[in-house]
């Protein structure tokens, strides 16, 4: 059977809990924080076990599910269906991980570090702008990011649009996001690993 090691409260680890629940696979959760050097070299959680193989990084973990088990509706096999669900994946992985982190340290793990005010407005200002740009995406397809079905790209910033709404900063209203996020409510893998509220 499937391994995951992680808390499940954790952000990237809920990505993978809520993709193995849209596949239905059956799966061992060992509830663990980091330090798996000798399973990651970089300390961090998720890991999964599979095949007695060790596969670390939240999103790659993802596409490996999916791609294992067939599920060409969250992860396409044709090249440039697959590319479009790939690219908003790999942009919440780089520039709206890279947006929030300042402003979500500061105001809600209250990191010492993250403590000074312009930085956090500056981050809350660019967070705010990428979000913007997600909506236009929604505001286009109409329905789910990629397109008119959920995909992983879903997965991903469905769990990035749960952070945004639980940190305490002024948003935007964006009219797309929120009828997305309405649609994601239709998912009982979502209500169970991606709306539950934990930051």
């Amino acid at each position: 059977m499937l391994k995951i090691l992680g808390i499940s409260t954790s952000i990237n680890v809920r990505k993978v809990l809520w993709t193995c629940a849209e596949i239905g696979l059956p799966y061992e959760l060992e509830q663990q924080g980091g330090g798996h050097l000798a399973l990651n070299p970089n300390g961090l959680v998720p890991v999964i076990i599979d095949d007695g193989q060790a596969l670390w990084e939240s999103n790659t973990i993802c596409r490996y599910l999916a791609g294992k088990y067939g599920r060409a509706d969250l992860l396409p096999v044709a090249p440039m269906a697959r590319a479009q669900v790939e690219k908003w994946m790999d942009w919440q992985a780089t520039e709206l991980n890279t947006a929030w982190r300042y402003a979500f340290m500061g105001l809600v793990r209250g990191s010492p570090a993250h403590a000074d005010p312009q930085a956090i407005a500056a981050s809350a200002a660019e967070w705010n702008r990428l979000m913007t740009l997600l909506d236009a995406q929604l505001a286009a397809t109409g329905a789910y990011v990629a397109g008119d079905q959920l995909t992983l790209a879903d997965i991903v910033l469905g769990l990035s649009h749960n952070r945004w709404q639980s940190t305490p900063i002024a948003r935007p209203t964006l009219p797309a996001l929120q009828a997305w996020a309405g649609r994601l409510s239709t998912h009982p893998a979502y209500r169970l690993h991606g709306a539950n509220g934990v930051p």
